[in-house]
């Protein structure tokens, strides 16, 4: 398997089944390791986005995002530009895993910035290209506050909906359930990725190092806000799954 050198900025892509890009994102490498891709990006990098889906973040109104799946049922969709906003993100993506781990980095009151969350993105397998990984969002996530003692469930109304749509496969369907109980054993054990989620905890964007950016620079951006944002709510702890 070819490996990426550590400060390669690489392209992050969500490709539908027919093969149009939904999104990329650029970001740079931190490792390259047979566990996991360590990614990262900081304000600033550049993203494509659905515009459907860009507009329902900048409007505030999750009722644009169900008409951004339903233009993915059609086929139909554009792209619009964007950079990352607000928050430092640091990504895992082990190779063969139905899932990605992101943690999200905020200010915080003394100048510095803190660890505000993590959340595990539920996606298709990394298949890797030469300028980065190809996946596919599948919509329902999983939100852990920053000392992996409670979580909660995210998008389940989004998923049912992708779901009846036929966007996610009996098939898919089935390999996120069993990601679901990996994670949440990991969780529980504290094994995998969240071994060394102290560690991880403390890292930091580095101010020196330029922001990434796509390969071919896109057109002005619309700026989008990250979503990942913690819902408040928690349902679930060590020794126990969500309620």
């Amino acid at each position: 398997m070819h490996r990426f050198a550590t400060g390669q900025t690489v392209v992050r892509r969500d490709v539908h089944r027919s093969g149009r890009l939904w999104s990329e994102q650029a970001l740079r490498v931190l490792a390259d390791t047979g566990e996991a891709l360590v990614t990262a990006c900081a304000p600033g990098a550049e993203a494509r986005w659905p515009a459907l889906y860009a507009k329902a973040r900048d409007d505030k109104d999750r009722s644009v995002r169900t008409e951004a799946f339903d233009a993915m049922a059609t086929g139909r969709w554009d792209l619009a530009a964007a950079v990352w906003q607000e928050t430092e993100l640091l990504l895992w993506k082990p190779p063969a895993a139905w899932f990605s781990v992101n943690a999200f980095f905020v200010p915080d009151s003394d100048g510095g910035r803190r660890l505000r969350n993590r959340y595990v993105n539920f996606e298709h397998p990394a298949r890797r290209t030469t300028k980065g990984f190809d996946t596919f969002d599948l919509v329902v996530d999983l939100v852990v506050d920053p000392g992996l003692t409670c979580w909660d469930w995210k998008d389940e109304d989004e998923y049912a909906h992708v779901r009846r749509l036929g966007i996610v496969t009996d098939t898919e369907y089935q390999a996120v359930e069993a990601a679901r109980e990996e994670v949440l054993a990991m969780l529980t054990e504290r094994t995998g990725i969240f071994a060394d989620a102290e560690r991880w905890a403390a890292w930091r964007w580095e101010p020196a190092w330029p922001v990434p950016r796509l390969p071919q620079p896109a057109p002005v951006a619309e700026r989008v806000a990250p979503d990942g944002g913690w819902t408040g709510v928690c349902r679930g702890a060590p020794g126990g799954g969500p309620g």
